[in-house]
């Protein structure tokens, strides 16, 4: 577990220990959340496993909405997401979303929320549904659990990391990863490519083998459950590219959803969506194109503010690192976000 983690989960326990999801909720709690997933799928074997953060397990997936809906909260489309917050106060929601489109939000988290009723957006990658877009972090996850090393040549330094076992492995992750992050992404996206090719990957096989084509994506579609949103058309870090290249990004992303499932695409999400990610001239390029909303990785709930925000809402990410109970009763009383937003509601600049 990588420090952060680490320290994540002691902030939660923390919450737990204190009750302080109790007694900071009427504080901290704001109008509603907006729950952000991965990959809902059984858990895997492994010491390995450096996206964990990015998949839980359906039975967690059922808690979680069991506990939602227990703590009081209405779960809502993201269509009705802008009317709730030019309500009056009333009763929380929560609006559930999953990114990136991969099958088994259909084969495991589908049959999850028709059990509880609960609405979900599913925000595609128009180039992982054709089959040809990057999963670039999990191309580097299996290229280091193929090596025993791993080389490469960045920012002119040679670069030489031992991924001997599960420890070194996880190591030579996040050390790539934070570095790599910080470069250009063409950079990012060559290193990865290389060390996927040196490991014998086949990039477009493993997205193939992950995420819905168009044809299973319309199948889910027709579920009165189930909203189709976008998330660009190659998943890029869209503050990290030029103007023209964001708002074709955001722009074709709409138009090809729309094109291929003959029905309004209403919802965006950032790739990435942190602050380096995801900022105020991706957000209006998103208000541009026609979105009613937008969503950023930016932690926090939802509150009466973000109504003049509704191209840059926060949304609480369910962190496979942390699938216990305590977590997302911490999670929907805001507790974490008063201390890590410094007490500001709206973050949108």
């Amino acid at each position: 577990m990588s420090l952060k983690s680490a320290i994540i989960r002691t902030g939660l326990q923390a919450i737990d220990l204190l009750r302080a999801d109790v007694w900071l909720r009427p504080l901290a709690q704001g109008r509603g959340v907006i729950l952000m997933f991965h990959h809902v799928r059984p858990a895997k074997a492994g010491e390995y496993a450096p996206n964990a953060l990015l998949e839980i397990t359906p039975e967690f997936l059922d808690e979680t909405l069991g506990l939602a809906r227990d703590a009081g909260f209405d779960f809502v489309s993201l269509d009705e997401v802008p009317a709730r917050l030019a309500e009056p106060a009333g009763r929380p929601f929560a609006a559930l979303t999953f990114d990136d489109g991969y099958r088994d939000n259909a084969e495991y988290a589908l049959p999850v929320l028709r059990r509880h009723g609960a609405p979900a957006a599913i925000f595609v990658t128009t180039g992982f549904a054709d089959g040809d877009g990057r999963l670039w972090w999990l191309e580097l996850e299996e290229a280091i659990a193929r090596l025993d090393r791993v080389e490469f040549v960045h920012d002119g330094e040679h670069v030489r990391l031992p991924a001997t076992d599960a420890a070194s492995k996880a190591q030579a992750f996040e050390a790539i990863y934070w570095r790599l992050r910080g470069a250009g992404e063409g950079e990012l996206l060559r290193v990865i490519a290389e060390l996927a090719a040196g490991a014998g990957i086949d990039s477009p096989a493993l997205t193939r083998s992950l995420c819905m084509d168009w044809d299973e994506i319309g199948a889910m579609a027709q579920d009165p459950l189930v909203t189709i949103g976008a998330h660009t058309c190659t998943h890029p870090m869209l503050a990290k590219h030029d103007d023209a290249t964001a708002r074709r990004e955001i722009f074709e992303s709409k138009r090809i959803i729309e094109g291929r499932l003959g029905r309004e695409a209403r919802h965006f999400s950032y790739p990435v969506g942190d602050r380096t990610s995801a900022g105020p001239r991706d957000f209006s390029l998103a208000r541009e194109a026609g979105f009613a909303t937008a969503v950023t990785t930016r932690p926090g709930h939802v509150f009466a503010g973000h109504a003049a925000f509704p191209h840059a809402l926060p949304r609480v990410s369910v962190n496979g690192l942390h699938q216990n109970r305590s977590m997302i009763r911490a999670l929907l009383s805001g507790a974490p976000f008063l201390l890590w937003n410094a007490g500001r509601r709206v973050n949108a600049a």
